[in-house]
């Protein structure tokens, strides 16, 4: 699979060369049509397969019990969320794209997210703008951009438990705002972090350092905030928080 730095040297070399542009064209639009086609292939019988778990367990509760039953209904539904996350990764640059009035779009978002962190012990607050500009682009991918975003953030929050330093509240701020014709999304927490090493391939398909996590969320974040011509980006410093920002034009 091509990770983001062999898709930017590619368009390098179609910059560089545009007698070249149509060939590698063409050897990315195979690129992304055979992963999709693979995914689709496999996660259609995965689900038939799942379902019948699921059959198996309500006619014969007494399964349950059977040893390494848990162990095989995990890993079924890993390989699942896998192959949906794949597609989404797959889909994050075909947009479908619509008017939007900025201001309630994240209206929605952080009421959606308030509610269900309703029971935790993470504060969480929100700023934006009165009003925004006219702005443009997939509703849906941005959701879930966004919503992918603050649970990251809730998890990371959620995980410093009491050993919080310097009895620094768990909390999370999300900030929206208009400036120099973009639209600007901060979403900071007081959690964990990121070890600085880590930082340099987060973004990347299939790389995640979160136990029983499928290495695909925020590379699908990136692809979704980049097919809007915007940009996402990170500053973490391990054990006081972490504040991704993303930039999206104004067109």
């Amino acid at each position: 699979m091509f990770t983001d730095t062999d898709y930017d040297k590619l368009r390098q070399l179609m910059a560089q060369n545009p007698g070249n542009r149509a060939l590698i064209q063409k050897l990315l639009d195979s690129h992304e049509e055979t992963l999709r086609t693979v995914s689709h292939e496999i996660r259609n019988p995965l689900t038939l397969v799942y379902s019948t778990l699921q059959l198996i367990e309500a006619q014969h509760p007494e399964v349950t019990t059977f040893r390494h039953w848990d162990s095989l209904r995990d890993d079924i539904i890993y390989m699942k969320e896998l192959l949906e996350e794949l597609s989404s990764y797959n889909n994050g640059s075909a947009l479908s794209v619509k008017s939007m009035n900025f201001r309630k779009f994240m209206e929605q978002i952080v009421l959606s997210f308030a509610t269900s962190i309703a029971d935790s012990p993470v504060e969480f607050s929100s700023c934006l703008d009165p009003a925004f500009p006219p702005f443009c682009g997939d509703p849906i991918k941005l959701r879930e951009v966004f919503l992918n975003l603050l649970r990251n953030a809730a998890e990371a929050t959620e995980s410093t438990g009491d050993l919080n330093p310097e009895n620094r509240k768990n909390n999370i701020q999300l900030h929206a705002f208009s400036k120099n014709g973009n639209i600007i999304v901060t979403i900071t927490d007081s959690g964990c972090g990121i070890p600085e090493e880590f930082l340099s391939d987060i973004f990347q398909p299939f790389v995640t350092h979160k136990q029983g996590g499928t290495g695909l969320g925020l590379a699908i974040s990136k692809r979704i905030v980049e097919s809007h011509s915007g940009q996402i980006s990170v500053q973490s410093t391990e054990g006081m928080g972490t504040t991704f920002t993303i930039t999206l034009p104004i067109k």
